[in-house]
């Protein structure tokens, strides 16, 4: 399906490509013929409010749609993304990726101390050939010879979806939490825009919006200063117990598998994935292998669609 989709893609591409010149630049048999054809190349004519009404329009236009919405997934990193894709097959779910970095993918840009390759330990292989993600294989791993190979190929599965939809350079800075029959439960997330609420002691009173949803996955890493924000803030009012056991020392071996079982609805209507889990759980860290990313985040979407009657 995603070969066939692609296929359909690039022809519609193809057919885009009627005018003289941008024929010309295409079908250039060298690479003079092509200079001499950019050289001749002339943008169609476009007005500056044309190009502010088309991104306003459009962004205001989400913002409405997803006040309300199925899933929220706070941080956009390899779980996240992996969960979002997850989640992406179910075109009736509607979903909403919040991430306040304006660039999306966390720390799966690059591989461990900023190295290029990314380290898979199997079985996560199968989700990496399910997004035709090449790699060299050796007996218990793989290797993505760039990280970014995997985070460009999610990236573009998710955004092409017509139910999900990524706010970046946009900051959750608090929980929409419900008081219902059963106890509390997390129903949306209140976000701003990212230069905000980095500066709330810079500006004058600068009140967030809400998004309400009927489930959060929350994959925000592990602790730091933008990681770990759910597990904080529920410590914070009494729903986490106090003095979270957080993540444990380095030992790739049983971190993986720890953070993959223990990915799973804590609170009612928050499901936590990724390192998070680690801050929650208290397992050890694995540091720059990311099998447990990839395979936490399919967990927590799946864990969802259970909750939302997909069984």
């Amino acid at each position: 399906m995603n070969r066939m989709f692609a296929t359909a893609l690039r022809g519609a591409v193809s057919r885009r490509w009627c005018s003289t010149a941008a024929l010309a630049v295409r079908e250039a048999s060298s690479v003079s013929a092509k200079l001499e054809a950019l050289d001749a190349v002339s943008f169609a004519p476009i007005r500056e409010s044309t190009v502010s009404r088309e991104m306003t329009s459009r962004y205001m236009t989400d913002m409405m749609d997803y006040a309300e919405t199925d899933v929220v997934i706070i941080g956009a990193g390899s779980a996240g993304l992996s969960c979002a894709y997850e989640l992406s097959k179910h075109p009736d779910i509607k979903v909403a990726i919040i991430e306040q970095n304006v660039a999306p993918g966390g720390g799966c840009w690059v591989g461990g101390q900023l190295f290029s390759a990314m380290v898979c330990r199997k079985p996560a292989h199968v989700f990496l050939d399910e997004l035709e993600v090449p790699y060299d294989e050796k007996e218990d791993y793989v290797v993505v010879k760039h990280a970014a190979l995997f985070t460009t190929s999610v990236l573009r599965q998710i955004l092409l979806r017509d139910n999900v939809k990524m706010f970046n350079a946009v900051a959750v800075e608090d929980l929409l939490i419900k008081h219902e029959e059963g106890g509390s439960a997390v129903r949306g997330v209140v976000t701003n825009w990212s230069l905000v609420a980095q500066n709330h002691e810079n500006l004058s009173c600068m009140d967030p919006q809400v998004m309400e949803a009927k489930i959060v996955v929350s994959a925000t890493g592990h602790d730091g200063p933008m990681g770990a924000t759910s597990a904080k803030r529920l410590e914070s009012i009494g729903l986490l117990p106090d003095r979270l056991p957080g993540m444990n020392a380095l030992d790739m071996s049983t971190a993986e598998d720890a953070v993959l079982h223990m990915t799973q609805e804590v609170v009612p209507g928050l499901v936590f994935a990724g390192m998070e889990v680690a801050e929650v759980r208290g397992c050890n860290r694995m540091g720059p292998t990311f099998g447990a990313m990839l395979m936490s985040g399919v967990k927590a979407a799946n864990v969802v669609l259970k909750k939302l009657g997909k069984a």
